[in-house]
């Protein structure tokens, strides 16, 4: 007798009750839409954040240098 038969038997489950569970339906999830406006909207304001943040970080590293 194994760990997991102990477990099975203290929960009242018995192996063959174990394989005839209930079959769970999956659906498929719906596909995300963003409208193209979006879309760029995001990709340009993320290439902005970035690029704010390497003028930043360079701005910072050549003020330590002094």
């Amino acid at each position: 007798m194994t760990a997991d038969d102990t477990i099975y038997e203290a929960e009242g489950f018995m192996d063959e009750d174990l394989h005839e569970a209930d079959i769970v339906e999956w659906y498929e999830a719906r596909p995300v839409t963003v409208p193209a406006a979006v879309a760029a909207g995001s990709i340009i304001a993320a290439f902005t954040l970035g690029a704010l943040t390497a003028v930043g970080a360079l701005f910072l590293i050549g003020r330590l240098d002094d």
